[in-house]
């Protein structure tokens, strides 16, 4: 006769997590709950790291409620190279379409902040790196030259890795292009607003991004031309540490001032008015 009997045999259940409810910051590599996140318009909590956010979402923080009326939604990039290395160039812009949800890295148009009247050009990291091709450098200039035709501020915003390769010197011509158009806008006294996002490098630094009247960055974005590690194996020294971060670049005045995301609105707004009394007060003396 056995002292004790067995019991029923309790199954082991595995819970499982779902994905993507926690995200590692690039910065302090914390592990955060991401309703907390988003809650926080994409920054980190615990060290102020902005997470890159997409061009529709940049938009929306931007710009007053429903005024936004976009240019060149139908412009799409061609393949003039006949692109094969890795893979086809067409067949990668069609998965990027369908994944994103945009035709390009580039979303332009005209919208109002505080009750200001703007053109407005962001890119997205999401599609290509926010990378510059034809469409990417023919959206800036569209709105560039809407802005000198019709007396109105220009605002762009930069996150890219720089010029696309898949286009070859066609997309290099965009530096020049973007660059002439940015030159019409001082030419007619237009302000530009330039603001630099993480990351912002190669071709898209070496053009428009670095040439506003006055250049704004999000906090600890990555910011220059090339990358490190080339730099010091071009120059043969060591580069100081954190060189190409938004703070190195505006403690040696290469930017103008670095504004948290949350206050990124109504510090472009402050300008605008500034400028617009600025543009009165002359137009009154003279």
């Amino acid at each position: 006769m056995a002292w004790f009997k067995k019991s029923k045999k309790i199954e082991s259940r595995t819970v499982k997590v779902p994905e993507g409810l926690w995200v590692k910051c690039n910065s302090c590599k914390e592990i955060i709950y991401r309703k907390e996140v988003d809650r926080n318009l994409k920054i980190c909590p615990k060290c102020n790291y902005h997470f890159r956010i997409s061009a529709k979402e940049r938009i929306s923080l931007l710009i007053d409620d429903e005024s936004f009326i976009e240019l060149g939604r139908d412009l799409k990039s061609e393949d003039p190279l006949n692109f094969k290395v890795q893979s086809i160039y067409k067949e990668k812009l069609s998965a990027l379409k369908r994944k994103t949800n945009i035709n390009e890295a580039a979303s332009a148009g005209t919208a109002s902040i505080e009750g200001k009247k703007v053109y407005i050009v962001v890119l997205d990291f999401s599609f290509m790196g926010g990378s510059m091709g034809s469409v990417v450098g023919e959206k800036f200039v569209l709105a560039a030259e809407r802005a000198a035709a019709e007396n109105i501020p220009l605002i762009s915003v930069a996150s890219s890795g720089g010029a696309r390769m898949h286009e070859g010197i066609v997309s290099l011509m965009q530096m020049a292009k973007t660059s002439a158009a940015v030159a019409k806008l001082k030419t007619a006294g237009i302000p530009y607003i330039s603001v630099l996002a993480d990351p912002t490098f190669g071709g898209v630094s070496a053009s428009f991004a670095m040439l506003g009247d006055i250049i704004i960055a999000e906090p600890k974005s990555l910011i220059g031309f090339a990358g490190p590690r080339v730099i010091e194996q071009t120059i043969k020294q060591q580069l100081p540490e954190n060189f190409q971060t938004a703070e190195f670049l505006l403690e040696h005045g290469m930017i103008d001032m670095i504004i948290n995301r949350k206050d990124l609105k109504q510090t472009i707004g402050k300008i605008l008015s500034m400028v617009a009394l600025k543009t009165a007060s002359v137009t009154y003396t003279s």
